[in-house]
């Protein structure tokens, strides 16, 4: 009997083509023999290799590779080939958005090639145009965006799986055994990509790090910072330079700066503020003026470039501020203490002193290092109290201290002058066409165990728009001043693009459902009606979900070298300057300032430029942190909830439910159709609604109804609502 031969079967010939290529795509920057390309496709019999030799001379012949020396084939690369940053959905499709081009590049999943999101890629369009996007195919990864993930473990007889917390990763990852570390099964685990094996469907990897049970309160804060990439402690190095660093003040230092330790000088933050940024000060002239200072603590004195405390602050490039904790760019022995402007304490800053009249018009300024003595701390509850009532008396429930006492009258003065002078820039700054974003903040008051048992609103009072006036005049001022001069010098700007066509129509549409109207003639009329919009919806129940919308409207402000103004304040020129603890641009601006005050030539742009899109990309890491920080104390809020009614709005339609905004509280849930059993609801795009088959109930954008909570699950942060009925119906 004929043994049955164990030669492996050939590839089929259509597909050798297309294998050849994307071989060659995947590593365009190598040359292949056929031996090599056999090897790839795992076949090694005499009949298969002649096929992919006839193969890659059709292709060569076509075109589409060369042979750069005898025998070896490189790709050519096409004019249909594009690099972009690739963005997952949480279907498991792609779009690959690539700088020049405005339409997105669709990418199936069975395309994606092993990209992840956020990875850099390289993108060969194959059709263009179908259903209005152009389709392709991922060829190569030039750079991962991260290789580390949070997600559940679990653990078989010989092996692992980490099933991930983010939608937008389509695979888990496989754990050898030996790479399992402490985790036990059910752990949420931080897990590092190490490799992915041409013919695995999940890649391989290794546990880094457990976070702890899924559902506790730390497990949960933790896991959203390594999901970001965000560190929550710092190392031990890191700890150790910080506190050899002498952080004492010097009469010598104090030589080399303006002394303004005799002015008087106060701070005004919030009243759970451990590390005060900034400080005022404030002195009546002979002529009749007022010399204000903006005082910003000294960082750049204490973070010299080129030390581990420096790459540390620049590798956070920000705070990030979670509802529960701070995480610090800098270490305590700086950020509370040494650079913190603390009352009745003497400390380096890097300041703006501008001489104003009566108008707020500027008729002198000054920058540069000066030593200040803060003569008081007020909260803003307390500084608004004087705003409102003119007394110098402090009640005993808005003080700090939580015990009535008197302030300074000269203090009370400065306060009250400052306010008029701020309210006097903020309405010519309006005028200049300004856009005034005061979006309701969401704060919850916690217990000792950090569960939220309370959610309060947070809104801007005069007080806040004082100090927001003098930090923008500063940034402002110190953009210019270098912006300004000839020739160019390098230096760091806060810029903010103007909107999007089409997001400020589609803006305008969704608000066409409450009865407002934008102007989008021009700027003027865009900025105009927008602030209207802004001040129209003040207090109404679509007042968060405008507000959110109006800013998705915006384009997003960034820091870059190239100045191209910002839109949202009307500025030519603008900077960050006034947070240097926990922002790292602010430091860059303040050595920058220095050193072309000091009449220094300009800096590298290349080094700078690259610095600022670090800095950019981290603080958009930081903000999606924060928000899921707030979205995971709401849930963990509902859940406490969960057998009470409650009035919401519906905030967003699609056809898979609606999203309700509760308005007391502003936490956001889903009501999916296949729970609404009364009838079958088909979703209506050009309404924004639902509408009943049967009974043609309608539920629109904007609507008021009332929910229960069906499920908060504070592990995949998901809220479901039960639908109770609409407000008429119930009430």
């Amino acid at each position: 009997m004929k043994r049955k031969s164990r030669r492996r079967k050939s590839p089929k010939i259509e597909n050798i083509s297309q294998g050849i290529l994307k071989i060659l795509k995947s590593e365009s920057d190598k040359s292949f023999n056929y031996k090599q390309i056999s090897a790839k496709f795992g076949v090694d019999d005499a009949s298969s290799r002649n096929q992919i030799i006839k193969k890659l001379t059709q292709l060569a012949a076509k075109k589409q590779i060369e042979e750069v020396e005898r025998g070896k084939f490189k790709i050519i690369p096409n004019i249909n080939t594009y690099t972009g940053i690739l963005e997952i959905t949480s279907k498991g499709t792609g779009y690959v958005i690539v700088e020049g081009i405005e339409e997105d590049i669709f990418i199936p999943n069975n395309n994606l090639n092993k990209a992840l999101h956020g990875d850099e890629v390289e993108v060969y369009i194959y059709r263009r145009k179908r259903r209005g996007k152009s389709e392709g195919e991922i060829s190569k990864i030039i750079s991962r965006k991260k290789s580390e993930f949070v997600g559940v473990i679990e653990i078989q007889k010989n092996y692992a799986f980490v099933n991930m917390q983010d939608s937008r990763m389509y695979t888990d990852i496989f754990v050898p055994k030996n790479k399992i570390g402490e985790a036990e099964h059910g752990d949420k685990v931080l897990v590092k990509l190490e490799d992915w094996p041409e013919k695995a469907d999940s890649p391989f990897g290794k546990v880094i790090k457990v976070l702890g049970k899924p559902g506790e309160h730390n497990t949960e804060i933790h896991a959203i910072l390594a999901q970001y990439g965000l560190p929550y402690e710092f190392s031990q190095e890191v700890e150790e330079y910080a506190n050899t660093l002498d952080t004492s003040i010097k009469e010598s230092e104090i030589n080399n700066r303006r002394d303004m330790r005799k002015t008087l000088t106060f701070t005004i933050d919030p009243k759970d503020a451990k590390d005060f940024d900034d400080a005022l000060s404030f002195e009546i002239l002979e002529n009749g003026n007022y010399e204000i200072g903006i005082h910003i603590a000294d960082v750049s004195h204490y973070l010299k470039p080129g030390t581990i405390l420096d790459d540390e602050a620049y590798e956070r490039a920000t705070s990030v501020y979670l509802v529960d904790r701070v995480v610090p760019m800098l270490p305590e022995v700086l950020s509370n203490n040494a650079c913190s402007l603390r009352p009745n304490e003497e400390k380096y800053t890097f300041s703006a002193v501008f001489e104003l009249n009566d108008k707020a018009e500027i008729k002198n300024q000054w920058f540069g290092r000066t030593a200040i003595y803060s003569d008081a701390r007020f909260a803003y509850e307390e500084a608004q109290h004087i705003i409102e009532t003119k007394e110098t008396t402090i009640p005993a429930g808005i003080s700090i201290t939580g015990q009535t006492y008197n302030t300074n009258q000269k203090i009370a003065d400065a306060i009250l002058k400052l306010d008029q002078l701020a309210k006097i820039m903020r309405s010519k700054r309006m005028g200049e066409g300004a856009i005034s974003f005061d979006k309701v903040e969401v704060k919850f008051n916690l217990n000792e165990n950090n569960e939220p048992v309370g959610v309060f609103f947070k809104t801007s009072k005069d007080a806040n728009k004082l100090i927001e006036e003098f930090m923008l005049l500063a940034n402002k001022k110190v953009a210019e001043f270098i912006g300004k001069q000839k020739p160019k010098k390098t230096f760091v700007y806060r810029v903010h693009d103007e909107p999007n066509d089409e997001k400020l129509a589609s803006l305008q549409n969704i608000i066409g459902r409450f009865g407002y109207k934008l102007d989008l003639r021009d700027r003027k009329t865009t900025t105009k009606s927008l602030n209207n919009l802004l001040n129209d919806v003040q207090g109404k129940k679509e007042q968060n979900l405008v507000d959110t919308l109006a800013i998705r409207s915006m384009s997003k402000a960034e820091y870059t070298t190239h100045n191209i103004g910002h839109y949202g304040l009307a500025f030519d020129y603008y900077s960050h300057f006034t947070s240097p603890i926990r922002r790292y641009p602010d430091v860059m601006a303040h050595r920058l300032l220095q050193h072309y005050l000091n009449k220094g030539q300009t800096v590298a742009e290349e080094e700078y430029e690259e610095k600022c899109k670090h800095s950019s990309s981290m603080e958009n890491l930081a903000a999606s942190a924060e928000r899921d920080s707030i979205k995971f104390m709401q849930i963990k809020f509902m859940k406490d909830h969960e057998d009470e009614q409650f009035l919401g709005v519906i905030s967003g339609v699609t056809e898979w439910g609606i999203y309700v905004e509760i308005i007391s509280n502003k936490c956001e849930g889903m009501v999916r159709l296949k729970d609404m059993n009364d009838d079958r609801y088909i979703f209506d795009q050009e309404e924004y609604a639902i509408i009943g088959e049967r009974t043609k109930k309608t539920y629109q954008l904007g609507d008021e109804v009332y929910v229960k909570v069906k499920n908060a699950d504070l592990i995949k942060r998901h809220l479901d609502f039960i639908l109770l009925g609409s407000k008429e119906e119930i009430e």
